[in-house]
């Protein structure tokens, strides 16, 4: 049964993550109010989520609010969210100290300042937190939101720290803000359904070498895993191939046209 998040949540203990004092504990008062007018969650699957330990958190992408409403479930489900985000953003004085202050890792999209941010998400690993990566780098270029070719980023810091990752799916988030959108819908209020996936189980890569054929063969499971649980809350099967780009003449990466 969908679990609402006006009610207890059971899979927040009073050990949970977000019980401890923090610098999320303003951003939280910052953000939640607000959102929580605008946005209605609806859990499935919440007791999921692990309480505790270092785990890798693998959602789906189709908005730019996408980060907004996963850290506001990931609190929620009793976890402190640390994303890697894009190096742009902290370029704004505001923006960037609540990011630097809060220990998001920022990302540049090419070159060896990409590696860089992968060892500094095995850094949070290794304080046991949970680490928020988008397998698909940036917003889907499936034109019906479903999930596309994910990259290798969130496999490869698991299968090298030997951590479980976890899939989770959202579906509700368009009509807050769509792709591409610039504008916030706050009202009517909107419901988003979260689902939160099994530990993908990645048994088969670990203990081998981590080349290009092994991660990616890994990052096609995730992708599977991530489409199978949004195709839950859309009530429809999932296309049989992920959306790849490339295949489309698409670039990876920025807005697309039109």
């Amino acid at each position: 049964m969908p679990h609402d998040d006006s009610s207890p949540n059971p899979a927040v203990t009073a050990r949970s993550e977000t019980r401890r004092p923090s610098f999320f504990w303003l951003l939280a008062a910052l953000v939640l109010p607000t959102l929580n007018l605008a946005v209605r969650f609806r859990f499935h699957h919440p007791e999921r989520m692990p309480q505790s330990g270092a785990f890798v958190l693998a959602p789906n992408h189709y908005s730019e609010i996408d980060p907004v409403v996963i850290g506001a479930a990931s609190w929620k489900l009793g976890r402190a969210p640390r994303f890697l985000a894009k190096a742009s953003l902290f370029k704004n004085p505001v923006v960037g100290w609540f990011l630097r202050t809060s220990g998001q890792i920022p990302v540049e999209r090419a070159g060896s300042s990409s590696h860089a941010a992968l060892r500094a998400a095995e850094e949070l690993v290794e304080k046991g937190r949970m680490v928020v990566v988008y397998p698909e780098g940036s917003l889907t270029r499936d034109p019906d939101l479903w999930p596309m070719r994910g990259k290798t980023g969130a496999v490869r810091i698991a299968l090298e720290r030997d951590i479980p990752i976890i899939p989770i799916a959202h579906w509700g988030t368009q009509a807050l803000m769509p792709r591409y959108g610039k504008k916030v819908s706050l009202f009517p209020r909107k419901t988003i359904d979260v689902v939160v996936g099994e530990p993908l189980d990645l048994s088969a890569f670990r203990g081998k070498p981590l080349d290009q054929a092994n991660l990616l063969a890994a990052t096609a499971l995730l992708m599977d895993a991530i489409a199978g649980l949004l195709a839950e809350l859309r009530g429809e099967p999932a296309p049989p191939v992920r959306w790849d780009p490339s295949a489309h003449g698409q670039k990876e990466t920025g807005r697309l046209d039109g």
